[in-house]
């Protein structure tokens, strides 16, 4: 699988951690010739250019903010080539039980959930080439209905209700839009919910809720765009079980059919 993405162009938002970062070494390392990756830290950013190595540029910013997108496609525009993929995965999450959120708090998650996942593909959509995939971060959240998480879960549930309008709006040019929702998943983000001891706890809670023994992880996430490029069709639809909260949940969306793939123990 040395050259599954070659010949392509991707952006990928939120590349300086977890998922993100994760996903552009696996473009550059399987042949794409060239990533653009995007964070609100330039230190962090540059430690994961740093990282990926080779045919990445970093681009400091903040999706929330329309300015910074438009320096990130500037960016994209001096490379004089198409993109291909986008992958739309930065975000914010931030636990707060419903008496405890304020206007402040509620504004956080959508800025960055709801409007800069939004105006990150509005802004690609002159530069996608006919027939590229744009992949959204979801989350399971929407479906579970865990504590403290109403306003994130809510900006998650915003992203499946855009990408089943945009694979109606952009089927005359062949874009694919499709949702990928982690389950239980080890990342940094976890570090903003939960620290020390606690974090350990939390940790030890999940793991335990998932059968095959273990979280998630960024490489996960990763790997499961092996599946979308191209995309796989299912037989049938699968049904949503909360047995399977260490593995992501795909949609494709152009079909409504929805994929529960297995996260072997090999990984």
């Amino acid at each position: 699988m040395a050259n599954k993405f070659a010949g392509k162009v991707a952006v990928v938002t939120g590349g300086s951690t977890g998922m993100g970062l994760a996903t552009a070494q696996l473009f550059v390392r399987e042949g794409m010739d060239h990533g653009f990756i995007t964070g609100r830290r330039k230190d962090a950013l540059d430690h994961a250019a740093a990282e990926i190595g080779t045919n990445v540029t970093a681009v400091p910013g903040d999706v929330a903010n329309l300015s910074d997108l438009d320096h990130l496609y500037d960016a994209v525009k001096k490379l004089n080539r198409k993109i291909d993929v986008v992958f739309a995965n930065a975000g914010i999450s931030l636990l707060a039980p419903l008496d405890a959120v304020d206007e402040k708090f509620f504004d956080l998650h959508f800025d960055a959930n709801v409007k800069g996942l939004f105006f990150t593909v509005q802004k690609a959509l002159p530069l996608l080439n006919d027939g590229a995939a744009i992949i959204l971060n979801g989350s399971i959240a929407t479906i579970k209905g865990f504590p403290a998480t109403s306003v994130y879960s809510a900006s998650k549930a915003a992203v499946r209700s855009f990408a089943r309008t945009w694979t109606s709006e952009l089927r005359e040019r062949r874009i694919r839009v499709n949702v990928i929702s982690p389950g239980y998943t080890d990342t940094p983000l976890l570090e903003a919910w939960k620290q020390g001891e606690a974090l350990a706890k939390l940790k030890e809670e999940m793991t335990n809720s998932v059968p095959l023994g273990r979280m998630g992880n960024s490489d996960d996430i990763a790997k499961a765009f092996r599946s979308l490029h191209p995309m796989k069709r299912a037989t049938s639809p699968a049904s949503n079980s909360s047995s399977m909260a260490a593995s992501p949940r795909f949609e494709t969306v152009a079909e409504t059919e929805y994929f529960v793939p297995f996260t072997p123990s090999t990984h």
